[in-house]
């Protein structure tokens, strides 16, 4: 048997030649893709915690009958699910919704438990045609600090209650005490169980578009359109990689998180990539072993395959839906019992330093892959969270969870965007809102002048959030780049590290880690939310004088990092001088060192770093130790 016949004989099924015109085709995945963002809105709309009412913290799909992805964003774990719940596909019923957020017993498709995810199967004239799925990150699950994301977490079981695969809802029937139970053990019942029916609803929906179209156009046709759908984009895929990857060549690249929060750091993620004729195989053989902290990120394989495709797609071919159709053509290894594949029960509630730090690793590796002319910078390499809880001066309880933005790389098609989501979709919350329902106040919320990294195209640019508060309670939060520097490529500068700054009523300030739990605040007390920026791409001498001198005047670089970084003299009003501006950039020229493919900015050896880390981390314990005494 030849080559190409083994390959056919392990093909998926999908891929055939389908029964399918065009037309129908097309209407049916427009209709999908559609519904998922009905799915989204439906949520939104119906939720009552600000991570998912404002900030549009979840994510959708709808898979076909064989739980495969057709549309949607993470890739399906639907079938590890059901391999960990007491429930055969031949006993799920019409109106069966099965509920979970433990991150073990879905392989990372939900990566902390604060996630909550309902998977409901989708029958029609009693045939299963596919599944609705959707998780939102809920206010609080429980656990050992508001928000459910612990800095001390060193296990799963403090990072809340964890609701193993179970059903709901049974043939339509809400299971009560299952949700009475599981809100019971949070700090905010009434919104979690609000969310928890939000996502049902989100789900009920995506299944409603899906009978609709079986309606429509009969069963058998839509079985077919998600054959084809699938088949479609694996195509697709194949041929990406197979116009814009090199074959044979591995490529390779590491980066490094700055701690877990409890001292040890830094963390390095190592990944290799190599294309063998139409198939892209990914390693992360390198990458450290877990650690005691709650930073670890079980990285579900089909959510990076999915990822992976997502970079293609969008940098080549955006009008491709993503699905699972390519998940057989990318093949993943990520080592037992790093941080990446934690065995249980390490704590997992602060995975997004090493998710997003996990994109920009992998952004590294394409542009080394693709050439530099497809290159981005390092980003802010994280997800911030800030949590703010207590009690307030009437007796009520109060707690937010608000995600926070940063620099976006630098890319070919442009400068990275300020302070932004590595989410598309997520949004800011509004300042009317936090100030309405919530003990604070919003001074200031700006971009952080100078801190995207210079280049010909600007890295992104981090925020600064200053918030007053306005009772006291606590406040827990997670950020990262504080240690490192988001990394400048192909000529590029290195973009600023984060920074958080505490000042008391009294006028005194204390500098805070990236990462802290439990930190008391009192009325009048100020923070300084800084998150990084990203670095630039190219060089930035060769930036368009009056680029930059719009960026003066529009408060994003200052008079002296214009004529630094880019040799562009202006005014402090943003006038630009011609003449002095050639002058600059042709010293700048003969006297500077060559400019590096990857600038990582000022970083000291792995060793001196672990040192700092685990001095910063005894520091600080120290002096919350004497703030709790004096509070």
């Amino acid at each position: 048997m030849s080559v190409t016949d083994d390959r056919a004989s392990a093909l998926p099924d999908f891929v055939r030649e389908h029964d399918i015109d065009q037309v129908t085709l097309d209407i049916i995945e427009n209709t999908l893709s559609n519904a998922r963002y009905e799915m989204d809105r439906v949520l939104e709309t119906t939720a009552v915690s600000p991570v998912i009412r404002e900030q549009s913290d979840q994510f959708p799909l709808i898979a076909d009958r064989h739980a495969r992805m057709v549309i949607g964003q993470f890739g399906s774990a639907i079938p590890t699910i059901l391999e960990h719940s007491p429930y055969a596909v031949s006993d799920l019923r019409d109106g069966d919704v099965i509920a979970l957020n433990d991150p073990y017993m879905c392989e990372g498709s939900v990566s902390h438990t604060p996630d909550f995810l309902l998977l409901r199967p989708i029958f029609f004239e009693g045939d299963l045609v596919g599944y609705s799925s959707q998780w939102g990150n809920l206010i609080d699950v429980g656990g050992t600090a508001a928000g459910s994301m612990p800095i001390s977490a060193r296990s799963i079981y403090h990072e809340g209650v964890r609701m193993p695969p179970i059903k709901l809802y049974d043939q339509g029937r809400l299971n009560e005490e299952a949700l009475r139970l599981f809100a019971h053990n949070t700090r905010a019942p009434k919104e979690v169980e609000a969310d928890i029916k939000a996502i049902a609803a989100g789900t009920a929906a995506g299944a409603a578009r899906v009978l609709d179209l079986c309606e429509r156009y009969g069963k058998r046709t839509y079985l077919e359109a998600c054959d084809a759908i699938l088949n479609r984009t694996r195509s697709a895929v194949i041929e990406l990689i197979r116009t814009y990857l090199p074959d044979g060549k591995k490529f390779s690249f590491e980066d490094f998180a700055d701690d877990d929060g409890l001292g040890t750091g830094p963390i390095k993620l190592k990944m290799t990539m190599w294309r063998e004729g139409d198939t892209l195989n990914v390693s992360w053989e390198g990458t450290d072993g877990q650690v005691p902290g709650s930073v670890n990120f079980y990285l579900n394989p089909e959510m990076f395959k999915m990822f992976v495709g997502v970079f293609l797609i969008m940098a080549f071919a955006p009008d491709v839906v993503f699905n699972d159709g390519y998940s057989d053509i990318i093949n993943v290894h990520i080592p037992d019992g790093s941080v990446l594949k934690p065995e249980f029960p390490a704590p997992l509630g602060n995975r997004l330093t090493l998710m997003a730090r996990h994109f920009d690793v992998f952004g590294a590796v394409f542009s080394k892959m693709l050439g530099l002319e497809f290159a981005v910078s390092g980003s802010y390499g994280t997800s911030p969270n800030f949590v703010y809880s207590g009690t307030d001066s009437r007796g009520e309880n109060y707690q937010i969870l608000e995600i926070l933005y940063g620099g976006i790389p630098a890319r070919p098609a442009g400068d990275g965007l300020d302070g932004h989501s590595w989410w598309p979709l997520f949004k800011a919350v509004p300042t009317e809102y936090l100030e309405k329902y919530y003990p604070l106040r919003v001074d200031s919320y700006t971009v952080r002048t100078d801190s995207g990294g210079a280049g010909y195209h600007r890295g992104g640019h981090g925020v600064a959030k200053e918030y007053t508060f306005l009772e006291d309670g606590l406040i827990t939060f997670q950020d990262d780049r504080a240690q490192t520097h988001p990394w400048g490529v192909n000529g590029g500068m290195y973009g600023q590290s984060s920074e958080k700054l505490l000042i008391r009523s009294d006028g005194r300030e204390w500098k805070l880690p990236s990462k802290v739990e439990n930190v008391p605040v009192r009325k009048g007390d100020r923070l300084i939310f800084s998150t990084a920026g990203a670095g630039g791409l190219g060089d930035p001498l060769d930036r368009e004088p009056e680029r930059v001198a719009t960026d003066v005047r529009s408060g994003l670089v200052t008079v002296e990092a214009a004529r630094g970084d880019y040799g562009v003299v202006v005014s402090a009003a943003g006038a630009l001088d011609a003449d002095a501006t050639a002058a600059a950039r042709d010293e700048i020229r003969d006297t500077r060192e060559p400019r590096p493919d990857f600038d990582f900015g000022p970083l000291p050896a792995v060793d001196e770093l672990r040192r700092q880390i685990a001095d910063e981390r005894r520091e600080f314990e120290a002096a919350l130790a004497r703030e709790t005494d004096l509070g």
